[in-house]
Order: structure tokens, then sequence, then C-alpha cells
């Protein structure tokens, strides 16, 4: 049983860091979830520490270990889903290369959980658990020095898996495909890489979050790989028997005054081929969600809403439902998943081509990470604009890509690819070359 201590009220900024990178010397298992007080959370921030029980596997039957998993307690789990379980989902295959090598599910039950909402934070403790059952010296440890923070990356050279010349061939291929009637869209995605390099993960989430802050922030760890996120899209949450998901399709970059970034927000707005790319996973979502919905609860509460992060404006939607009664709350996923708007329409005939055009398995990049709450809510994000880390291997990843649609113009993909790409980059502090 889990037992919560209120601490304070808060409004220092470094103190999350602080318990991260305190956090990151302790445990093997962690998972720090940031809304960056965006409103669409229902937290300021939390940070799962340790593990209590876990479910880690790459075996046959996920999405059953899973639900067993979750039935087992009405304790907070937090965890991630790698793409690659699409295998489970429908009849497909992964056979391109992946040097992170994560699993594809992982998700653990804390020993220590701090919850701030609203600027105040609880301190929850499982019982029985050593040194770990004592809130006030739990807090002690976790709190009370500041780490410095002053490893930066070095010497980190940054290379395309695919050239650029490579990437619009296979561009106008896929426009190919969508001209015989193969597929309407598809996610294409490509790896920058970098070996034999090593970083402190922590420091790099940090710079990685202030450059782009997003509301589906993660910086999650197991063992000696991490996931370093900086998200700005919800893949699905679940509030009471309410499912919410927000697809984004449709990007633009921002101006550089109020009135030019108006203006770019208006042209994306206005966009034909944006708004076709958005209205076609707005109705692959709609189906996703009507595999498990009470009959006539799927509604398209927002379309084409526009919204301002760091770099880009999003173009982004809300389909929600109502899940019926007859299904396990965690169905809602399965059914929907891998997510449409990093795959295409139709779903399984995209993710066929995806698998001939690409170069990188993809694991946890378009997977999902986030929580299960003791009520059975849950949230998680899409696994987007993040750094893969592969310590031992001193192995650096991270993907990016976009819709390709009858009316993508392929050097202007590539250009949407680099821009989506310059938060990491500089999180970095290196260079694409």
């Amino acid at each position: 049983m889990r037992h919560f201590k209120d601490l304070h009220c808060i409004d220092d900024f470094e103190l999350p860091l602080t318990i991260l990178a305190n956090g990151n010397k302790l445990f093997d298992r962690i998972c720090f979830l940031n809304s960056n007080n965006f409103s669409c959370s229902s937290f300021d921030w939390m940070i799962a520490l340790g593990v209590n029980q876990e479910l880690k596997t790459s075996s046959e039957g996920v999405f059953q270990l899973f639900k067993e998993f979750a039935d087992s307690t009405d304790d907070w789990l937090f965890g991630f889903l790698c793409y690659d379980l699409k295998n489970q989902t429908e009849r497909l295959k992964s056979l391109n290369n992946d040097n992170v090598n994560m699993d594809l599910i992982h998700f653990f039950q804390p020993l220590v959980l701090i919850i701030c909402k609203n600027k105040r934070l609880s301190l929850g403790l499982l019982e029985k658990k050593g040194k770990w059952s004592d809130h006030d010296a739990v807090w002690q440890i976790l709190s009370n020095t500041t780490l410095p923070l002053s490893k930066k990356p070095h010497n980190i050279i940054i290379k395309p898996r695919v050239k650029k010349s490579n990437y619009i061939s296979n561009v106008k291929k896929i426009k190919k495909h969508i001209q015989r009637g193969d597929i309407y869209e598809m996610n294409y995605c490509v790896e920058f890489y970098g070996e034999d390099t090593s970083i402190d993960p922590v420091f790099v989430y940090n710079k990685l979050n202030k450059a782009s802050p997003t509301p589906f922030s993660a910086f999650y760890k197991v063992e000696d790989k991490y996931l370093l996120c900086s998200s700005p899209e919800r893949f699905m949450k679940k509030k009471d028997n309410k499912i919410i998901s927000q697809p984004i399709k449709g990007t633009i970059k921002r101006g550089s005054t109020p009135e030019s970034d108006s203006q770019y927000r208006t042209k994306l707005f206005n966009d034909t081929k944006e708004r076709s790319e958005n209205v076609m996973i707005v109705d692959l979502v709609r189906n996703d969600l009507a595999r498990t919905a009470s009959r006539g609860s799927v509604n398209v509460e927002e379309l084409f809403g526009v919204y301002p992060f760091a770099y880009v404006n999003h173009m982004i939607s809300t389909i929600t439902s109502h899940l019926d009664k007859k299904y396990h709350y965690l169905d809602a996923i399965q059914k929907a998943f891998p997510m449409g708007s990093m795959t295409g329409a139709p779903k399984v005939r995209a993710m066929q081509i995806i698998e001939q055009y690409e170069s990188t398995r993809r694991g946890l990049y378009s997977g999902c990470v986030g929580y299960i709450s003791p009520k059975k809510d849950f949230d998680f994000n899409v696994i987007i604009r993040s750094i893969l880390y592969n310590q031992p291997d001193s192995y650096i990843s991270f993907m990016v890509g976009g819709a390709i649609t009858a009316g993508s113009i392929p050097e202007l993909e590539y250009s949407e690819c680099l821009l989506k790409a310059k938060a990491m980059t500089k999180a970095l502090g290196s260079k694409i070359v």
C-alpha cells in the first residue's frame, strides 16, 4: 500500500531537476513526466523512482501480459510501449536495424513517487521498503543536495542515416504508392545518430526541455538506456469512461514577431495540404476509437486547432469517445496502437510500406510513454522529438519525419524534418553533418 505525505508549496523550477539528478545516481528505473505548465495536463510534474515490481519483455502476447500486470495492483504504474508492438496487433514484421534495443514494453510500480500539482508536492512511498519507506529521510536524500549539471556534451557528430538525395527519392516512390491508391497518406521517418559518444542524460534532457518545453515531456531510464523526450503530442488519455486522442498533423515554423507568427498560424490553418493530412488522420482515429466505444459516442471535439510550440506551430485535432463497458480499459490502447498520426491511412498498408522505405527500426520512437493511475485512468504521449541513448554502446539516436501525401514536395518535406530536428541538435550541442 502506498502512503502519501503532503510536503509544501513550491516555486522552485530547479527542484524536479535536482530530484532527477539525485535519482539518476540512485535508481535504475526512472520516469519523469513534465507538463511544463501546459493546461492540458492533470499535474505539473511527476517523478517515479525505483521498482517494486515490473513488466519488462519482448515476448509474444505483450498486451495480455500488460493487462494482467495492470490488474495485479491498484497502485500507480509508469511505462512505455514500443512502436514495433504493431507486429502483435497486425500481421506485420520489423526487419530493420535497431541500435538502441529497448524491450517492447516496460511498466513498473515505483518505490518512490513524487507528484506536483498546482505547485503543491506530495510524496508517496510503499510500506516496509527499508530506507525508502521513511518520508522525511527520502525527501532529505532526493532534495537536499543540488547537484551541478555541468557535463556538457562534446565532439558529438550527428549523421543522417538516409542522405537527402535518398530521402527525396523515397518520397517520390511513396507518392507513387499514393497515386496507385495503395495508401492515402504515410508518415515517413528517418534517423539521425551519433556513435562513440557519451552524454550526461539529465543535463541533455534539461537542455532539450529548455529548448523545446512541451506538455508531454519525459525522461525515462531503464538500467542504462534512456529516453529524453520533448513531445508535444498526446496519444490517448482516459478520464473516468472518456477516451481522448489528440493527433498532430500539420506543421509550420514560428514567426519572429507576434504579427508574423499570427500570419504563419493563419497560413497553416488555411493550407489545403495540411488540412487534408489532418482530416485523414482524424478519420483514422475516429475508426480506432470506435473499436472500443459505446455506440454513437465518438465525437470530433476540435478540428484543425492551431497551437504554438518553441520552434513550430502545429495543427491538432481532438477526438473523444466513451469506452464500452464490455472492454478492458487497456483495450482502448491496444485497438488504436500504434497511433494513426505516426502511421498513415489505411493504417496496415501504410505500416507495410513504412517497413519497406525506412532504414531504422523505430523501436521506442513512435511508441508512447505515460502512466496508469490507481483509478485506472491513464495518459500517454506520442514519442517524437526525442533523443534515445544506449549508454553501454555509446550510441545516440533521434528520428524525425512527416506525413507524405499526394501534394507533398520532397524538398520541403526534408526541410520540415530538419526543422523538427532543431531542438535535439541544440540540446546535444551538435550539428548534422
